[in-house]
């Protein structure tokens, strides 16, 4: 009789849900909780709550095969826990980009889903996660690649203001190249 181990971060597979153990499979905040030496669980202390928040609503409604994409940002976002400032930008700075996307959207979408408000309360800081993973998924460009350039700029919020140096929230795209000359 074979022995099965018992799956560790390199050998987890990335699933929908919550799960009780590694052995269930893993969502990538899960994994997030593994890498740091924590309790396994999608609510790591060393995971900022709104980046956790986002991660594990982008996992539960991506396919399967985009969902596997996110594997390295579980190591990204292991230490962005931060204080309430840090918190509320990252909150806002997710509200700003759902904005922005539903403004992308048909016209007659808009209607029938109104604009998000841009206030972010204490009490909804994790929810400004959610409401942004879910609008992406509903975007043309709701691929996984822009769903982990979204985890490092949440990231990079709080880096920029531990550094000291001052924070402006900037486009989701890539700057503009400059021509080879």
């Amino acid at each position: 009789m074979s022995e099965r181990l018992a799956p560790s971060h390199q050998t987890v597979r990335l699933a929908r849900g919550k799960h009780d153990t590694a052995a269930d499979g893993a969502c990538v905040v899960e994994l997030a909780s593994m890498l740091a030496g924590e309790p396994f669980g999608d609510q790591p202390r060393s995971v900022c709550p709104v980046i956790a928040a986002y991660l594990r609503a982008y996992n539960d409604g991506t396919d399967d095969l985009s969902r596997q994409v996110l594997y390295g940002a579980a190591a990204r976002v292991v230490g962005t826990s931060a204080g309430p400032e840090v918190e509320r930008a990252r909150a806002r700075r997710c509200t700003e980009l759902t904005a922005d996307l539903h403004a992308a959207r048909p016209s007659l979408r808009r209607r029938l889903c109104p604009q998000p408000p841009l206030c972010v309360r204490d009490e909804a800081l994790e929810a400004a996660g959610v409401h942004l993973a879910r609008m992406l998924l509903r975007h043309r460009d709701g691929s996984p690649d822009r769903a982990l350039a979204i985890v490092d700029e949440l990231a990079a919020i709080g880096a920029l203001q531990d550094s000291g140096l001052p924070f402006t929230a900037g486009p989701l795209e890539a700057p503009p190249r400059a021509a080879a000359g």
